[in-house]
């Protein structure tokens, strides 16, 4: 049985996801975040596939950030995911936190986001 706090946040997250849909031209990144790690993937809603996904559990990210459960990685992590993605040609999407609330790895993530030249 899963615990209060993820019950609530399931429960955030379907109410959210009423109003996103992603689709060709704006793809949706879903979110989601572990005690030690961040996964990230780009979603086209209306063929129902994923474009693009990356964790920090990649090598690169790895590398750099053995432990990548903090602020900081996921600034890096952003960084790393906006980049790919842009060379993957695409630049506007909609962020899905999930349900997640927008502070600390989350915020950090967005804001290394939108400073990688992605639009949301």
């Amino acid at each position: 049985m899963k615990n209060k706090k993820e019950l609530l946040r399931l429960k955030r997250h379907r109410r959210l996801r009423l109003h996103m849909r992603g689709d060709a031209y704006r793809p949706r990144l879903i979110m989601h975040r572990s005690l030690k790690n961040l996964y990230a993937q780009i979603i086209d809603d209306t063929n129902n596939k994923t474009l693009f996904s990356l964790s920090t559990l990649d090598r690169d990210i790895r590398q750099k950030f053995p432990c990548a459960g903090n602020v900081k990685a996921a600034e890096f992590f952003g960084e790393t995911f906006a980049a790919k993605a842009r060379e993957k040609g695409i630049s506007k999407i909609i962020f899905d936190r999930a349900g997640y609330l927008y502070h600390g790895r989350i915020k950090a993530f967005a804001d290394a986001l939108r400073k990688g030249g992605l639009e949301f």
